[in-house]
């Protein structure tokens, strides 16, 4: 039986298959999440880590497209992201109940309402939004890249 030969294609790191806008937003979150983890005023580093998770949710948005109308002569009825994004990443429904229970204490904290975040307020949202857009980047990666490279085929034993 012969041993088969090294295979002369190296590996090549997948490409993400997801539209440019999609990365954009999710570039934008990892810089919001960054810049909200410096803000030193729990109300800002809030509103701030919320706005982060809005657009990496925007970038999932973007990827996998909208969700069907429920009825085509009616005009749909403006709805959150955090509303939308169970329907076409259903894997993310936690996370969105998350961040929706969140949007209220955001407009206040954006609103300048004193004390409208705690400091662990905004330290837990910054960490839970840190989890969110890596999870948001994975799933962006991995999916199917549009033109794969073709791979080679498994040689058959000879009959003999």
């Amino acid at each position: 039986m012969a041993t088969p030969s090294p295979s002369p294609v190296h590996p090549v790191p997948r490409r993400s298959a997801a539209p440019p806008a999609a990365l954009d937003l999710l570039a934008k979150a990892r810089g919001g999440l960054a810049e909200a983890a410096r803000l030193p005023r729990p109300n800002e580093r809030y509103a701030t880590a919320h706005l982060a998770a809005l657009r990496a949710a925007a970038a999932v948005l973007a990827a996998r497209g909208r969700p069907e109308p429920v009825h085509p002569r009616r005009r749909p009825r403006i709805r959150s992201a955090w509303e939308v994004l169970p329907e076409i990443a259903p894997e993310l429904t936690e996370w969105s109940a998350l961040f929706a229970s969140g949007a209220e204490r955001r407009a206040r904290a954006e609103a300048g309402i004193r004390d409208a975040a705690t400091a662990r307020d905004a330290d837990d949202l910054v960490r839970a939004v840190g989890m969110f857009v890596r999870l948001v980047e994975r799933m962006l990666a991995l999916q199917p890249v549009a033109n794969p490279l073709p791979q080679p085929r498994p040689e058959r034993p000879h009959a003999g």
